[in-house]
């Protein structure tokens, strides 16, 4: 009898696959302040956290200012596009 030799499953592909990432992009219109106040309401940043996200999106163009499957991220882009930020959810 040949035993066949079966590969095993990768770990966590299917848990790579369904993180995705909510990406604040930079724009003229928003201040230091607003952009801050919303991450720390909407996002559950703390202070610190919220002033290098903007400091980030203001040099770089764009941050990651959260990681999580899409129905965890999705209530946070509408409230915080709702605010006036540019606000994407992308594959990780």
């Amino acid at each position: 009898m040949v035993k066949e030799k079966t590969r095993p499953a990768k770990k966590n592909s299917v848990q790579r696959e369904s993180i995705q990432k909510l990406v604040l992009y930079n724009d003229d219109v928003n201040t230091f302040d607003h952009v801050i106040e919303c991450l720390i309401d909407i996002c559950n940043h703390e202070p610190e956290q919220a002033e290098q996200c903007a400091v980030i999106v203001h040099t770089k163009g764009k941050c990651a200012i959260k990681l999580g499957d899409y129905d965890f991220l999705y209530p946070m882009n509408i409230s915080l596009s709702d605010r006036g930020l540019s606000v994407t959810i992308e594959n990780n």
